[in-house]
C-alpha cells in the first residue's frame, strides 16, 4: 500500500512514524514547550534525527475543552515552521481544520492535510471548504479523522453504544465523498479518532477491532500517544493513575503504537519518536522470522 502526498509517494509496506510538532501554548501533552519559532524548528530537526518518517505540525490544540484560535494566530504559529519543515526531506503534515490554513500550507509545499473535522468545518455558510481546497490540489494527501461533537463538548457527552460500526460508516462515507470529487483513493488515510468523544472502553474497542477499519482499503493512522485512556487502564502501587502526568505515559504509549501496528495501522502519530521507532524495529525483527 502507498499514500500519495504532495511531494512523496509514501511506501506503507512498513509502518511509518509521524512525529508531533505542537506549536501551541495549551496542548494537553506538551503545550508551550515548542511554542516559539526557534524551539519548534529545533524540535522538527530532532524528530527527524530520531527517525520520524513524517512531521505533523499543529497550531491549535484539540484537547478536550480547548478553545478555538483565530485564523490569524494559527497562521502565525504554523507558517514559519512549515517553511522550515519542508526543507528536511520528509513528508510534512499539517493538523488543521481551517480551509484557509490548508490552502496556505499547501502553497508552501506541505504534503498532507490532517483534519480532525474530516473536512466538514466551514468558517461561514457558503465559505471556502476543506474539501474544495484538497480537491483543488493535484496530489496532496489527506487524513480524515472521526470526532464526536467538537473539542469543547466531545468528552462531556461521549458516544453511546458500539462505536466501531459508527466510526467505520462515518469514515467510509466521507472518504467516498472525497472520491466523488475526483480525489484518488491513494491520497486518503483514515483515523478512528482515539479520545475524540469516546469512552475508555470505546477507545480500546477501536484498537481491538481496528482490522475492520483497515479492511476498507485505506491506510489507517492511529493516534494513541499519551492519551488519557492509557493512563486510565494503568495501575501502580499507589492506585489508579488516570491523572498521572502525561510525561509518565511513555511505556503505555509505545505499547499502544505497537499494538496498533499489529492490528493493521500503517502510520502511528506519536510524541516519543525515538522510543516508538525502536519498538517497531523489534516488532519488525520478530515478523521477519515468521515469514
Amino acid at each position: 500500500m502507498q499514500w500519495q502526498t504532495s511531494r512523496f509517494l509514501i511506501d506503507l509496506s512498513a509502518p511509518k512514524v509521524m512525529g508531533i510538532v505542537n506549536v501551541t501554548p495549551d496542548s494537553f501533552s506538551d503545550g508551550g514547550k515548542h511554542a516559539t519559532v526557534d524551539t519548534a524548528r529545533r524540535h522538527c530537526d530532532q524528530l527527524v534525527q530520531d527517525g520520524a518518517d513524517i512531521l505533523d505540525i499543529g497550531g491549535e490544540s484539540s484537547r478536550p475543552g480547548a478553545m478555538p484560535v483565530s485564523l490569524e494566530d494559527e497562521l502565525a504559529r504554523v507558517l514559519p515552521i512549515v517553511r522550515h519543515a519542508v526543507t528536511l526531506g520528509v513528508p510534512v503534515s499539517v493538523d488543521t481544520y481551517k480551509p484557509a490554513v490548508m490552502q496556505s500550507v499547501l502553497d508552501l509545499g506541505a504534503d498532507i492535510i490532517n483534519d480532525i473535522w474530516a473536512l466538514r468545518w466551514r468558517d461561514r455558510p457558503g465559505g471556502l471548504s476543506g474539501e474544495s481546497v484538497v480537491a483543488g490540489h493535484t496530489h496532496c494527501g489527506v487524513c480524515l479523522m472521526h470526532m464526536h461533537r467538537d473539542p469543547q463538548t466531545m468528552q462531556v457527552a461521549p458516544m453511546q453504544g458500539d462505536v466501531v460500526p459508527q466510526v467505520l460508516s462515518f469514515l467510509e462515507l466521507h472518504a467516498h465523498n472525497l472520491r466523488g470529487l475526483g480525489i484518488e483513493m491513494a491520497r486518503i488515510c483514515l483515523d478512528p479518532g482515539v479520545g475524540f468523544g469516546k469512552s475508555v472502553a470505546q477507545n480500546f474497542a477501536l484498537l481491538a477491532r481496528q482490522a475492520d477499519l483497515a479492511a476498507l482499503g485505506y491506510p489507517v493512522l492511529a493516534g494513541w500517544s499519551r492519551k488519557s485512556s492509557l493512563a486510565a487502564v494503568t495501575q501502580t502501587a499507589a492506585g489508579n493513575t488516570a491523572h498521572m502526568d502525561v510525561q509518565e505515559r511513555l511505556v503505555p504509549s509505545v505499547t499502544a503504537a505497537v499494538l496498533a501496528v499489529q492490528n493493521g495501522a500503517h502510520v502511528v502519530r506519536v510524541h516519543d519518536v525515538k522510543e516508538t521507532v525502536q519498538a517497531l524495529k523489534v516488532l519488525a525483527a520478530m515478523k521477519l522470522q515468521q515469514r
